[in-house]
Order: structure tokens, then C-alpha cells, then sequence
């Protein structure tokens, strides 16, 4: 099993406070193409195709237990990361990828048009 961790930006005071003062680990499991958090033996993640040198974000998953806390945007961050480091153009399939990428501008030229 090949395995990407990412370590994410605080996003907000908040976050950090629930998680103990320590960032969740975003995960990239290749083989099941997502990204992901383990967390409370729950997980968050945002799901994948490539298609070439495009990435389809296609699917957002919040456990109900983890909902509120921002972790969704930590693995769509890690995503949308891997594509730029990576020279991938975005295909924002899941509408909270689309919403995510609406409000962090530094991701919208990654986006296929």
C-alpha cells in the first residue's frame, strides 16, 4: 500500500483546539484514489479519478460524528495541493470541491475549463 501523508495549514483556532493542538494527518491512498483523515475511528475523505493529466474531484465524505470541524476542507486542501505540485488540471465534480474552490482563489486556475 503506497501512502502520501500530508500535513495541512491550520485552517482555524478552532480545529486545532478539538484535535488536541496537533493538525490531523491527511492521508493520499493511491490505490483506493482519495485522500483521507482517520480520526475517532471515523474518516473524511474526498475521492478521485485521473483522466490523464486531469484529477476528477468527484466525491466529498464526512463522517456524521466528524461533521463541523473543517476536516472536509483538509483533504480537498491536500487534493487540490497534489494537483498543482503535480501539474494536474482540476475537474470539480463534487459540489463542495466547487464551493471550496470558489472561496480559495489560489486554486482556481487549476480548474479545466
Amino acid at each position: 500500500m503506497e501512502l502520501e501523508i500530508f500535513q495541512t495549514k491550520n485552517i482555524n483556532s478552532q480545529l486545532v483546539n478539538k484535535h488536541k493542538n496537533m493538525e490531523p494527518e491527511v492521508i493520499h491512498e493511491k490505490e483506493n484514489e482519495r485522500f483521507v483523515i482517520y480520526s475517532e475511528g471515523n474518516e473524511v475523505y474526498v475521492e478521485y479519478s485521473m483522466i490523464g493529466n486531469k484529477i476528477n474531484l468527484y466525491h466529498t465524505y464526512t463522517n456524521p460524528a466528524l461533521r463541523g470541524k473543517g476536516l472536509a476542507a483538509l483533504v480537498v486542501r491536500a487534493a487540490l495541493e497534489f494537483a498543482k505540485e503535480n501539474n494536474l488540471k482540476i475537474i470539480p465534480t463534487c459540489s463542495y470541491v466547487q464551493s471550496f474552490i470558489a472561496k480559495n482563489d489560489e486554486y482556481k486556475e487549476l480548474v479545466i475549463e
